[in-house]
This record gives structure tokens, sequence and C-alpha cells, in this order.
């Protein structure tokens, strides 16, 4: 069985400025980093065979926080990337109620699908080992709606650097 620590990454710049930033890097703000440090401290104990992050800064960033004291290389993944929000990316969150959705938005079935194929590797690729995997709030949504076959509304939001573990 593997386990996943399934990490949503610290707070970011855009996040306490309520930009929606999709497939932005991003850029953890002060917060943020001592979010990070505060899983890194709790965890430092825990054996961890593999580090994986999303390939945008803000994911990566607290990820190498994370896997400092356990001396591990840290593999991205776009698979772990977040939602692509097409022509929304950038935009003022408050600003975009009642708007209607650009077509270039990826689907929800299509995170499902990138999800699924995380989790197929994960099995595959690290089979009995324990993964830490840092990724953002709605594709780490759409990993567990796809682990507990449930929708992803039903999913409980998870804040920044909060840590989630799946027994796969």
């Amino acid at each position: 069985m593997t386990t996943l620590y399934l990490v949503r990454h610290g707070e970011t710049v855009d996040n306490a400025r309520q930009i929606l930033q999709g497939q932005m890097p991003g850029t953890l703000n002060v917060t943020g980093i001592r979010q990070a440090e505060s899983v890194r401290d709790k965890m430092c104990a825990t054996a961890i065979d593999a580090f994986i992050s999303s390939d945008l800064a803000r994911s990566y960033a607290t990820c190498k926080i994370i896997a400092a004291p356990h001396h591990k290389e840290v593999k991205t993944s776009k698979l772990l990337r977040e939602r692509d929000w097409g022509d929304f990316t950038g935009a003022f969150i408050p600003d975009l109620t009642g708007k209607e959705w650009p077509a270039n938005v990826e689907t929800l079935d299509a995170m499902r699908m990138r999800a699924r194929r995380f989790l197929d590797k994960l099995r595959v690729d690290y089979p009995g080992q324990t993964v830490l995997a840092v990724g953002h709030g709605i594709i780490n949504k759409a990993i567990q709606s796809v682990f507990y076959d449930k929708p992803m509304n039903e999913v409980p939001k998870m804040e920044n650097a909060e840590v989630r573990v799946l027994k796969l």
C-alpha cells in the first residue's frame, strides 16, 4: 500500500490579494513560508520515500521547504498543476461573480482524468512507499474526488499548507 501525504501549497501573494492564479507560477508570501515551515517541522521525523510537487513555483517552493530535513530531491509533475482558468487567469476573484465562464477553462472531467493519472502513476512508481505531494486547492480536490469516488463538491476545501493522508 502506498501512503500519500497530499499537501496544498502555502499562501501566496496572489492568494492574499484574491487573484485567480491558475497555472501562473505564484510566489509564497511570508505567511506561506511560515506555513510550509510548520508542515516541515511536524513531518521532519516522518519517513518519506519521495517528494513530488506541481511544477508551478508556489508548490515547488513549499515542497522544497518540507523536504529539506529529509535531504531528498523534489520531483515535479505537471499532473499536479492547478486548474487552467483560461481567460479568467489573473482576475480579481470577487469580480467574477455572475460572469459567464470562458470556453477555455479546464473542465472538472479533465481535472479528474489528470488526478486519476497521477494516482495510477503513484501506485506503479511507488508501490508500498510513502510519498509527499504538494499540489493546489482544486487539483487536490480532484485527486480526493477520484480516490473517494465522490463528486468534487463533496470534498472539503483544503486550506493553504493543509495535509491529508490517502492510503492507495
